[in-house]
């Protein structure tokens, strides 16, 4: 018996390594599909993938299939990707959740959605990016302000995809959203209004790398667009900025680029957190 396996000759290793086989050619897989492609039984299959999941080197989809997740594409397309750099991530949402005193996310491009991290208001830790659904980009702030610094072909493709209406405020025509993306390249301030779900408003920032690519973005929860937005943006500029230099420092500006489909090369990040500055003005709060 192999490594303490209940099944002869296969340690808990093997079955490991046979499950992560299993999407060499990209395609997402159910737990039952799974179980099967590595002659697993459906017990031992869901105890490992689920285990996977919880360190992130797994996905769960909505639709309850599974697909690699970052720690391996960021090994497949030779990016850095080191506990530190989420760990840099975790600390600017915590800085920005107690400047704020609301919900913060951090927010990447991964086809045409947002796959995200978020601190909320309470005392619960980060989430991770396997925890969380993905967030349409054209309905939200956080996938507004990565959008107006995107390629052509990525906007092109989510408009292609149907801009879905999730309540009466989403923007759905194309014009409307090249419009409203050719603000935020100037403003570098996304905001949405009740556009993905109904009493909820978001303003959003990007985080830059190297050539003006937005690598991230970060984004809060606000009560009031009218009386917030001023001091939610202050706030996310600093933290942006904060971020962009804090991965310049560490050599590693690649690591969210790893799960967009941006293909700029030796990304680096420019400034990095203040924060005193952000420390200062949660006295204010929004």
């Amino acid at each position: 018996m192999a490594g303490n396996s209940a099944e002869p000759g296969r340690s808990v290793t093997s079955k490991i390594v046979a499950i992560l086989l299993t999407f060499h050619d990209g395609n997402e897989h159910s737990l039952t599909e799974i179980a099967r492609l590595t002659c697993l039984p459906v017990s031992t299959a869901h105890r490992l993938v689920t285990e996977l999941a919880g360190w992130g080197v797994l996905e769960r989809t909505d639709e309850s299939m599974f697909r690699i997740g970052l720690p391996i594409k960021a090994i497949s397309s030779r990016r850095s990707y080191t506990p530190a750099i989420l760990e840099s991530a975790r600390r600017v949402l915590e800085d920005l959740v107690t400047a704020a005193r609301a919900g913060a996310r951090l927010g990447v491009l991964t086809g045409t959605d947002v796959a995200y991290i978020e601190k909320r208001c309470d005392h619960s830790p980060v989430t991770t990016f396997a925890q969380t659904s993905r967030l349409p980009a054209h309905a939200t702030a956080l996938g507004k302000a990565l959008l107006a610094f995107s390629s052509p072909d990525i906007l092109n493709r989510v408009i292609g995809g149907g801009l879905k209406s999730y309540t009466p405020n989403t923007v759905t025509d194309p014009d409307r959203l090249r419009q409203a993306l050719a603000s935020i390249r100037l403003t570098r301030v996304a905001v949405s209004r009740w556009e993905y779900k109904a009493g909820t408003s978001e303003v959003a920032v990007p985080v830059f790398g190297s050539g003006g690519v937005a690598v991230a973005a970060l984004e809060l929860t606000v009560p009031n667009l009218r009386t917030d937005l001023q001091m939610a943006s202050s706030v996310l500029t600093i933290a942006a900025r904060g971020l962009s230099r804090e991965l310049a420092a560490s050599n590693h500006a690649g690591c969210f680029a790893t799960i967009t489909e941006q293909h700029a090369s030796n990304r680096t990040g420019r400034e990095a957190p203040d924060r005193q500055h952000l420390a200062a003005m949660s006295a204010g709060g929004l």
